[in-house]
């Protein structure tokens, strides 16, 4: 079975743990401080969770989430990285992250700036347009009508068949919006972002947006 390893242990993060473990992963997780801080989540994950720290969860895990504030990316461990599919759930709040020109230009996005970071890293965009609480609660088995729909974006194909069979089993349909440079459709204050949507409605909700607010 595949390990994840989950460098960031916020709400998205432990969330992904938490379903990751339910659904038989291994999990290495890690967060900004030592690894003993995360004892309370590992008693609640169980023997198929350990924490560590960022660099670790990251050489343990076949594939990396990567799960912090925008403005940590460049803390974010490179080598133990390379090669692996790094799932990006980043989102750019410019009140805690500061502004980033280029990002209020609209000339990259989130995941772009994480997979320049990360050059020999497979970059595919998940989890990032979905309230945390929600990774574990808003969920159905495939064919189920009105199944909740999540984006993701990639420029390598693996990475993104990776992202479209682990939302598959979590509970949830994908909607590929293509390379990460689309990546920004389903960014903060988009139409697709945070609200509930089925496939259908997602599509409709990334063809409206707008690349600048």
């Amino acid at each position: 079975m595949t390990t994840l390893g989950i460098i960031g242990a916020g709400h998205i993060g432990s969330q992904v743990a938490r379903a990751a473990v339910a659904h038989g992963y291994d999990v290495v997780i890690a967060n900004s401080r030592e690894p003993e801080t995360l004892a309370d989540l590992i008693a609640e994950l169980g023997p198929k969770a350990r924490a560590a720290t960022p660099a670790e969860a990251g050489a343990a895990g076949d594939v990396v989430v990567v799960t912090v504030p925008l403005r940590a990316i460049d803390q974010v461990p490179v080598e133990p990285l390379a090669g692996k599919i790094v799932l990006d759930t980043n989102n750019y709040y410019f009140e805690r992250d500061g502004h980033i020109d280029a990002l209020d230009r609209g000339e990259t996005t989130t995941s772009e700036l994480l997979q320049q970071h990360l050059p020999t890293s497979r970059v595919v965009k998940a989890f990032n347009h979905i309230p945390a609480k929600d990774i574990t609660v808003d969920v159905a088995p495939a064919g189920t009508p009105d199944r909740r729909a999540l984006a993701t974006a990639g420029d390598d194909a693996e990475a993104v068949a990776f992202v479209t069979d682990l939302y598959d089993q979590f509970g949830f349909d994908t909607v590929n919006i293509g390379p990460l440079s689309e990546s920004w459709r389903v960014e903060r204050d988009r139409p697709a972002y945070v609200v509930r949507q089925n496939a259908d409605e997602l599509r409709a909700n990334l063809a409206i947006a707008n690349r600048l607010p």
